[in-house]
């Protein structure tokens, strides 16, 4: 049968359609709620549909992780908090639109933008994750060992504000993948005589004591009773012939921004957000506007954020990397249904990566509908007392790695990955490093292995391929030290220029210094 139409009709399963709704319902609730990640609701649910045939399963899982991406928007606008990461950049002007009485419009405007960058998106995806597999099927063990070297270091720049600390996370990451049996030899390691620890650490379980129980944690233990009251006149929702016109740049220059940032490993839609938003205003006609209710810096920052979920997808798809920890996490099931997301995908199971495609464009349209109808509904949500959704979403952390291997050590690993989360999270150390490394740990060090078997250390290095990805893998972890560096010296220089000011009691010539240098 033809894998487009076998992959379209799977979608046809009561399963299937009963698992998107799931899913929607589910990803619009967690974007609404302040600090519920993405990554944590689908570590949650893929404890729950592990039993499901793969498509069944990936329905929930992806819709939950799109419609996420819509819900997540309300708080942002109405209460100028993010309701995910990918949203930060929407609360520079979506909430100033909401205190000038046109949250309805910012609502309605970012809906579109977001869907028209996931959209966008996809048709990346269909485009290029063919012939970016086709090349990686060309790889070899070294290639394979410097492809996972490289979205290590990739997630360790990025997603850390001290290289060090990012490192020390990947190495911390690696370190767990060891644990279980030797990926060449079969014997076991680090277990310490418990039987339970020879397959390795429960993947899942690792997943949502970091990103689920970490979070609980840290609100347990941070929580004040203020609360700011959402903004409740939502004025009128649909925008002007005029307010297309003046959307259209920021749209077209923040969907490019997303599917560039979208193809590097763990850049994530927050730094898309924040590098769109930034570039709309720098083309814009009336730059002066954002940040005070500009319609453009909502379209420009929603579609950026939006646009890197194809180019995410492109690479955990087509590479077996996963390009930000939601994917990260759905390799984790994806392993566990038997299927290896990587180049041979394409050959082994394209019907699958059709149902795939069909899954996140049916989700983006119905989560923009959804958003189209009026919100007041998702608003009363955000005055639910937050200490009911503390004991729901325990509960559902205990039970639904509980139901992963029916076996109470694991809940007891996510406990203490809960633990261990917590402390990262206040020490400042990234969580995203340590999920890629023990995710990726076998992969690379079995392919290590094997290569200097085949080739010794030189290997490594002979391979045009594997040579490239080796040195961006340092450029990645160059670059940031290099910048910092550079901003250090800069801020020294500026300093001792500033410091011999002939008025000590007038300030005015030190903001002109510091402007001219910081421009």
């Amino acid at each position: 049968m033809n894998p487009i139409v076998e992959g379209l009709e799977s979608l046809l399963d009561p399963v299937v359609g009963l698992g998107l709704l799931l899913g929607l319902l589910l990803g619009m609730l967690v974007g609404a709620f302040p600090g519920i990640t993405a990554t944590m609701a689908v570590a949650l649910a893929s404890g729950f549909t592990l039993t499901l045939e793969p498509v069944q399963g990936l329905a929930v899982l992806l819709t939950i992780y799109v419609a996420a991406n819509f819900g997540d928007r309300v708080p942002s606008i109405l209460v100028n908090t993010p309701g995910t990461p990918a949203s930060i950049a929407t609360t520079l002007d979506g909430y100033p639109m909401a205190k000038q009485g046109r949250a309805g419009l910012a609502l309605v405007i970012s809906a579109m933008a977001s869907a028209i960058g996931i959209l966008a998106s996809m048709i990346l995806f269909t485009a290029a994750a063919i012939p970016i597999a086709r090349l990686a099927l060309q790889f070899g063990p070294s290639e394979m060992f410097a492809l996972v070297v490289f979205g290590l270091t990739v997630m360790i720049s990025i997603s850390s504000k001290s290289i060090l600390k990012g490192v020390l996370a990947g190495a911390l990451g690696l370190a767990l993948a060891t644990i279980g049996r030797d990926p060449i030899t079969g014997d076991q390691r680090f277990t310490f005589g418990f039987d339970a620890l020879s397959g390795g650490l429960d993947f899942i379980a690792i997943i949502i004591g970091l990103f689920g129980i970490a979070e609980l944690f840290d609100q347990l233990l941070t929580h004040h009773a203020a609360k700011v009251r959402p903004i409740s006149s939502l004025g009128r929702w649909w925008p002007t012939k005029a307010e297309y016109r003046q959307s259209g740049r920021a749209l077209g220059v923040g969907t490019a921004t997303g599917l560039v940032v979208g193809v590097i490993p763990a850049a994530g839609g927050d730094i898309a957000g924040l590098i769109g938003w930034d570039r709309a205003k720098r083309v814009s006609k009336n730059p002066e506007a954002f940040g005070t209710g500009s319609i453009e810096g909502v379209t420009a920052s929603d579609s950026a954020s939006s646009a890197t979920l194809g180019g995410s997808l492109t690479t955990t798809m087509a590479l077996g990397i996963p390009g930000d920890s939601v994917m990260a996490v759905m390799i984790g099931s994806m392993i566990i249904w038997g299927i290896q997301p990587g180049p041979s995908l394409f050959a082994n199971r394209p019907e699958l990566v059709v149902s795939i495609t069909a899954i996140m464009v049916i989700a983006t349209l119905a989560s923009l509908l959804i958003s189209l109808v009026r919100m007041k509904g998702m608003v009363k949500l955000l005055d639910v007392p937050v200490h009911y959704l503390w004991a729901t979403i325990l509960m559902f952390c205990i039970v639904g790695t509980y139901a992963t291997t029916n076996n109470i050590i694991t809940v007891v690993v996510m406990l203490v990955a809960g633990v261990v989360g917590l402390i990262l999270k206040r020490t400042g150390f990234p969580a995203g490093p340590v999920v890629l490394g023990l995710l990726l740990g076998p992969l690379a060090e079995s392919n290590l292995r094997r290569a200097l078997l085949i080739d010794g250390p030189v290997g490594l290095v002979s391979s045009p391929i594997s040579a490239v990805l080796l040195a961006l893998a340092v450029f990645a972890i160059a670059l940031p030290l290099v910048g910092r560096a550079r901003a250090a010296r800069r801020a020294r220089r500026s300093d001792g220029d500033d410091g011999p000011a002939e008025h000590p009691g007038d300030d005015s010539s030190l903001r002109s210094t510091t402007t001219s240098k910081g421009l």
